[in-house]
């Protein structure tokens, strides 16, 4: 008997010349329809045990790993490697959207249209008879579409912190207090940025910076924990604040610093073990000239001794 690929062959070629008959390219918005319809089998009654047993709350943890590997694709350049991450990013949208239709809350094509609607909404100049001469007049109305889109439906953001007065609106309101630290701040100065309330140039930026650090000096000499906490954080939105200032988003650049910082550490360990030591055993001396060599290999100049691997405490 034939198997299941020659059969395949053989049914796609035609009566006449023998060549394969052209296979029907299925839409974008088709392939959508089989994607909602997988995921409706998989939470069925006989459908998939652990797809079944997923909550909103139990998949909270995927969405935000499907965002960052979209990321990290991203900079590979892979582009079959892109394509499936934001496959997977996708179809987190289509779980949730099968687990509300199931509650009788909403569906998936509810959340497709509102979406639909608020990007024809908030481009009145594409759209409209509204004119925008550049980007910056864009955002700022897009902000203000937005304010006045949470005053006709009484939404309020969650960037208060947990005080919010009713009736009362900001031009902070729609930053989430779910987001990681540095992209809240992030969203926070640029909002404001946005109506005017920001630097004139990056040398201000800086220079608060140097500020922070010396307030967070002072108190580490104080030996005030709490008052510590607070410079801390005073110097890490500094930093944020400067980081969009000079159009990089921190939470990309402080992943990548990560990543320098484990492939450089990882590459050092190698190092050692081709010596056949343990480089937790090492000197520190010796796990300086590693860190060297390591930096090296990857083409970096040498750095000043004030700004190598801190000493332990």
């Amino acid at each position: 008997m034939p198997t299941r690929q020659k059969q395949t062959r053989k049914a796609n070629k035609t009566r006449g010349g023998g060549k394969p008959a052209k296979q029907k390219r299925l839409t974008a918005g088709q392939w959508f329809e089989k994607l909602v319809a997988v995921q409706a089998r998989l939470r069925a009654p006989n459908g998939c045990p652990w797809d079944r047993e997923q909550t909103h709350l139990s998949l909270r943890t995927y969405l935000i790993e499907e965002a960052y590997e979209v990321l990290e694709a991203l900079e590979s350049g892979n582009d079959a490697k892109f394509a499936e991450e934001m496959g997977d990013l996708l179809l987190q949208i289509v779980f949730h959207s099968q687990i509300a239709r199931e509650e009788g809350r909403f569906t998936v094509a509810e959340v497709i249209r509102e979406i639909h609607d608020k990007m024809i909404r908030r481009h009145p100049h594409v759209f409209g008879k509204t004119r925008a001469k550049d980007s910056a007049e864009v955002l700022r109305n897009w902000e203000a579409i937005k304010a006045e889109e949470r005053r006709g439906t009484g939404k309020k953001g969650n960037s208060t912190g947990g005080v919010e007065t009713p009736g009362e609106t900001s031009l902070l309101d729609g930053v989430s207090h779910a987001l990681p630290a540095t992209l809240e701040g992030f969203q926070l100065t640029r909002k404001a940025s946005r109506i005017g309330f920001d630097w004139e140039e990056a040398g201000g930026v800086f220079e608060k910076m140097r500020e922070e650090t010396e307030e967070l000096k002072k108190t580490w000499g104080d030996q005030d924990q709490r008052k510590m906490e607070e410079e801390m954080g005073d110097l890490l939105f500094t930093a944020v604040n400067l980081s969009r200032f000079l159009k990089i988003d921190p939470e990309i650049a402080l992943k990548k610093a990560n990543a320098k910082f484990s492939r450089r550490f990882r590459s050092m360990e190698a190092l050692a073990r081709k010596n056949g030591l343990q480089f937790k055993d090492l000197p520190r001396e010796e796990m300086e000239a590693l860190w060297e060599t390591a930096k090296k290999a990857e083409g970096k100049p040498n750095l000043p001794a004030a700004s190598r691997m801190p000493a332990k405490p």
